[in-house]
């Protein structure tokens, strides 16, 4: 079972900022991070903290919700895998596409859509380089959080993660995000940004919206055809054998 979901302690607030993208400024400044230096403008240090968690916060990109034993559902991308200019016209685009769902929800369907045909260098692709990320991701595991799923596809990572008492998400993002680029570029014989400067964050609010995130995870790489099973697909939790449960 699960013992705690996204739902915020008493005293502290229930919802969080609308994750409406506006700002091309604040666009633009996500895809020019050059996470190949030894450390970034988003490196938060170790993801120990005396006072770690810091529930609703936003560094100016997209809000985010830091919590200890709480399931998030994390996307971080390769930082050409969606032209700026393209979410620009696509949040004009879609105001009155869908009235039944939210803005924030049609955009990033349609950024999901993007990134899964593959578009940009999708160096991840590269079995060296996937290699290199799912090791990142695996790195802390049981020490700063327990990771659940995830998934590294050619141009942008899930992952499944219950971040443990004491540690930061932010950090925790961050370190898998400059650890794999610094070595990502060496592999690569290349400098300069590798990852998009800021990540997606989702909490997960009951037992149905976990059941959706891993199936979304898990199934990833076959709704992108690159594969016919999950299982298949080797830089992922679903070609592990081992069964992880919350």
């Amino acid at each position: 079972m699960v013992r705690s979901f996204g739902f915020a302690h008493p005293g502290t607030r229930t919802h969080g900022p609308q994750l409406w993208l506006t700002n091309t400024a604040i666009l633009a400044h996500m895809i020019v991070a050059d996470d190949n230096a030894e450390t970034t403008a988003a490196d938060e240090g170790s993801a120990y903290q005396e006072s770690p968690h810091r529930g609703w916060h936003s560094r100016g990109y997209h809000p985010h919700f830091d919590s200890p034993e709480k399931l998030q559902s994390i996307t971080f991308r390769l930082h050409d895998s969606v032209p700026l200019a393209l979410i620009e016209r696509w949040r004009d685009e879609i105001v009155e596409l869908d009235p039944a769902r939210s803005r924030q929800d049609q955009l990033m369907a349609q950024i999901a859509d993007y990134e899964d045909a593959g578009i940009g260098d999708c160096w991840l692709k590269d079995p060296r380089i996937g290699a290199i990320v799912e090791s990142a991701l695996l790195h802390f595991d049981g020490q700063q959080y327990r990771l659940l799923e995830w998934c590294v596809m050619p141009n942008h990572v899930h992952a499944l993660v219950e971040v443990l008492l004491g540690c930061r998400l932010a950090a925790i993002v961050q370190g898998w995000k400059s650890h794999s680029a610094r070595r990502a570029n060496r592999v690569l014989n290349r400098t300069g940004a590798f990852w998009m400067l800021d990540y997606f964050d989702r909490y997960v609010r009951n037992e149905a919206h976990l059941t959706l995130v891993r199936e979304y995870i898990r199934m990833n790489p076959v709704k992108a055809k690159l594969c016919e099973r999950p299982e298949q697909w080797r830089w992922s939790s679903a070609s592990k054998a081992e069964s992880r449960s919350v």
